[in-house]
């Protein structure tokens, strides 16, 4: 299995209730693509109990089957349409970790 591990940092010229939709849009979208995607297995959204500390906005959690899942995942059309319509319009900056479990 490998888990696909992305930090966003969102725009920060959104406004506080601006940061709040979008966040809950990036959950939504991104959450919905399990059992839409062949070999993603789970995916987690973190967009609440954020510490000042924090240095990013948004964390996605998510479980593929393997590598070459997570290769299709990336391409996927629905994927895609969620990366370009809920999460690439309001982020900075991005930060991702993939690896094995």
């Amino acid at each position: 299995m490998v888990k696909h591990v992305i930090l966003w940092t969102l725009n920060p010229e959104l406004s506080e209730e601006e940061k709040k939709a979008v966040k809950a849009g990036i959950k939504e979208g991104l959450e919905g693509l399990v059992g839409k995607v062949p070999g993603l297995l789970d995916v987690k959204v973190h967009i609440d109990g954020r510490l000042a500390s924090s240095t990013a906005d948004v964390m996605l959690d998510s479980t593929l089957e393997s590598a070459e899942a997570l290769q299709g995942y990336d391409k996927h059309p629905e994927h895609v349409a969620v990366a370009n319509s809920r999460v690439r319009p309001y982020t900075v900056q991005r930060s991702c970790l993939d690896f094995e479990v």
